[in-house]
C-alpha cells in the first residue's frame, strides 16, 4: 500500500492476504504503477483514493479482544472499476464493523487502467463526475448498467472485479478457524461498483454464497433468476442519484419476487456515492439501520 494510504485504526492488523499469489486465472494488461490520490471535489472530496490496482488482498480489521460476535463482512468500496475509494467506502466501512465485533476484510481488487499523467487522469475523472451528476427525468434514467457503460475495457473489469470478491470469499471461509469465525458467517458488503460485484458474486458465487449481502447504491440481476439459495439483501438508493435508483429499485424487485429476504431503503435525498460521508441528511442513517438489520438476522 502506498505511504500516504496507510491508515491508523486500533482494529487494521496490518495484515494483507494476497488473493492469487501464484498469479490470477486472468489478468488486465497494461496497468500503470499502483497511486493513491485525493479528489478535489465532489462529496468525497480530499479523501484517500486509489487507481491502477494490478495486485488484489485483503486487508484485515479485528475487533478488540473478547468482543468479536463470530461473523466477518468483506467489504468492497466502489470507484466505477477504475479507482477504488479506499475511505469513505472502505477502511471507515472496515472500521465501522470491527468496532460492532465483526471481523472485516477490506477488498482492493483489481480495476482498469487509468492514465498515469495526472493532468490527464485528472479531466477522465471530471467527465465520470459530469456523468453523476447528469439531470435526469425518472422516465430517462437507466434501468441497467449497461445503458452506461459500453468501454469494453470497464465490462472486462466488472468481470475480474466479480473473479477477486470471490475468491476473498474463499480465502475468508477458508481461514475462518484461524480468527475465530464462523464460515457460513461470513458476508459482503459494496458501495456502486463494490455493489455490483457483490451482486454479481450473489448471482454467480461457484460455490457457496455469501451469508448476507448488503449492495449500497447499485447491483442489478441483468434479468437473470436470482438462485434458490440467494442470500439475505438489504440495499440502499437515494432518489436523487438519477443514474442508479431505477437499478437498485429492479434489484430489490427481482429478490422480493423470488421470494428472497430482502430490505430496501429509498431516500429523498443523498446523491450518489455518500458512503461514510456526513451530510446532515437523514441518509446519514444507513448504516445503522443495516446494523439493526444484521442483528435482526443474527449476525450481530
Amino acid at each position: 500500500m502506498p505511504d500516504d494510504l496507510k491508515v491508523e485504526s486500533q482494529f487494521s492488523t496490518g495484515e494483507a492476504i494476497d488473493l492469487w499469489p501464484a498469479g490470477p486465472p486472468r489478468t488486465i494488461d497494461s496497468v500503470p504503477e499502483e497511486r493513491s490520490f485525493r479528489p478535489p471535489a465532489g462529496l468525497a472530496a480530499n479523501t484517500k483514493m486509489l487507481r491502477n490496482v494490478s495486485k488484489p488482498t485483503v486487508a484485515v480489521y479485528r475487533p478488540e479482544s473478547g468482543k468479536a460476535n463470530g461473523s466477518s463482512v468483506i467489504v468492497c468500496p466502489g470507484g466505477g472499476w477504475s479507482i477504488l475509494a479506499w475511505e469513505h467506502e472502505g477502511t471507515d466501512v472496515a472500521d465501522w464493523f470491527a468496532r460492532r465485533g465483526y471481523t472485516a476484510f477490506l477488498l482492493k481488487y483489481r480495476v482498469s487502467a487509468t492514465p498515469e499523467d495526472p493532468a490527464h487522469f485528472a479531466k477522465q475523472m471530471a467527465r465520470n463526475e459530469g456523468l453523476l451528476t447528469e439531470p435526469l427525468t425518472a422516465a430517462n434514467a437507466p434501468t441497467a448498467m449497461g445503458q452506461i457503460v459500453r468501454d469494453e475495457q470497464l465490462i472486462y473489469a466488472r468481470e475480474i472485479a466479480a473473479d477477486d470478491g470471490r475468491r476473498a470469499l474463499s480465502i475468508v471461509r477458508e481461514r475462518a478457524d484461524a480468527y475465530g469465525l464462523n464460515p457460513d458467517r461470513v458476508g459482503m458488503i459494496g458501495f456502486s461498483a463494490g455493489a455490483f460485484l457483490v451482486v454479481d458474486v450473489a448471482m454467480d458465487p461457484r460455490g457457496s454464497p455469501p451469508a448476507f449481502l448488503a449492495p449500497i447504491y447499485g447491483g442489478e440481476t441483468r434479468g437473470r433468476p436470482v438462485p434458490a439459495d440467494a442470500p439475505p439483501l438489504f440495499t440502499v438508493i437515494a432518489h436523487d442519484d438519477r443514474l442508479l435508483f431505477h437499478m437498485v429499485e429492479r434489484l430489490y424487485l427481482d429478490w422480493s419476487a423470488a421470494d428472497q429476504s430482502s430490505e430496501l431503503h429509498i431516500f429523498a435525498r443523498g446523491a450518489h456515492g455518500f458512503g461514510m460521508v456526513r451530510q446532515g441528511l437523514p441518509s446519514d442513517r444507513w448504516i445503522d439501520l443495516l446494523g439493526a438489520w444484521l442483528a435482526d438476522r443474527g449476525f450481530g
